[in-house]
């Protein structure tokens, strides 16, 4: 027990510092070439934060468990929304690139669509499944970055004030280094807590139900959590949020294209409400709200607003009671 709670804190420490050296790195890149943060937070930011996510499912699979990146990809989409992206529009509500905004917001309800229609009509995720949402993956990668390359950042964002009159304070290799470290000290961090976190719970006799929901769902989650918190305190709100819309698209397209192409899975019926699947009866269906709740008002008015915030925690704490009374 002892060498699991040091361990548990070693993955905490990692988690925070990689989190504070990947949002300096992605900053001072998306600075470099004068890219807007909230395109750098869908892209580059999102797929180290969704490393976790795709080592858990990718090894699940390999292992026969496929299905488990069913659940995972939903779990974390809502998770990320309704508990991550919640706090920060809660403390600090703000104003939104509608422009940059656009293409993530776009490819993440095409996939959500992409998955309801493969959920409902077929209720089987097959290997050519799983190479459509890869394929999806790949084109929005290639669309981002040529929006990203003719898209330069205005002299009055708060990203470029931070730099004086323009210049970029470091090099290139450090922004990439500081990426790159980060991104591993997230995962590997990430990976001691759930473990770890997992142990504990076990010794102290907590049921197996509230380790999956809390230790091992929320763990996953945890490198989107640290950068989010990073780059509020950095004063960088819209990488923070542009890392979510990502992470949320990522979970569908990346972390579940993986799987499903190397294990294709049946969607789970384990927990059924009025005879019917309760993933389809609520857990697609609060995966859809949340998403539109927070995009809907960002894309129409240009910003986001704390009630959003509030509103999000209560579906997420409605959700968690949910899953414990079922």
């Amino acid at each position: 027990m002892v060498t699991a709670v040091l361990l548990f804190a070693v993955g905490l420490v990692l988690l925070i510092k990689g989190g504070d050296w990947f949002v300096d790195g992605s900053t001072g890149i998306a600075h470099r070439f004068h890219v807007p943060e909230l395109l750098i937070g869908a892209t580059v930011v999102s797929i180290g934060t969704t490393l976790p996510e795709v080592m858990v499912s990718a090894t699940s699979a390999l292992s026969g468990h496929g299905e488990i990146a069913y659940g995972n990809a939903i779990g974390s989409v809502i998770c990320n929304t309704s508990l991550i992206a919640a706090l920060t529009i809660a403390i600090r509500p703000s104003k939104v690139d509608r422009k940059a905004f656009r293409t993530p917001v776009i490819f993440f309800f095409l996939a959500a669509i992409t998955y309801m229609i493969v959920a409902y009509g077929l209720g089987y995720f097959g290997r050519t499944i799983g190479i459509l949402l890869l394929t999806i993956f790949v084109v929005y990668m290639v669309v981002t970055i040529r929006q990203a390359l003719h898209t330069p950042q205005t002299g009055e964002t708060a990203s470029e004030k931070e730099t004086d009159g323009g210049e970029v304070k470091g090099s290139m290799a450090r922004d990439v280094g500081l990426l790159v470290v980060g991104a591993v000290l997230i995962a590997f961090g990430a990976n001691l807590l759930v473990e770890n976190g997992t142990l504990i719970a076990q010794g102290l006799g907590v049921p197996e139900s509230v380790i999956a929901l809390t230790f091992v769902a929320l763990g996953t989650s945890l490198p989107e959590l640290v950068t989010a918190i990073t780059s509020l305190v950095k004063g960088h709100g819209a990488l923070s949020l542009g890392n979510i819309i990502g992470a949320n698209l990522f979970n569908l397209v990346l972390v579940s294209g993986v799987s499903v192409t190397l294990s294709p899975f049946a969607i789970p019926g384990s927990k059924l409400i009025g005879g019917m699947n309760a993933s389809l009866v609520v857990d697609i269906p609060v995966m859809l709200c949340v998403m539109l709740l927070m995009t809907v008002p960002a894309l129409v008015k240009g910003r986001l607003y704390r009630m959003q915030g509030i509103l999000l925690l209560a579906i997420y704490a409605a959700f968690c009671v949910f899953q414990f009374a079922g």
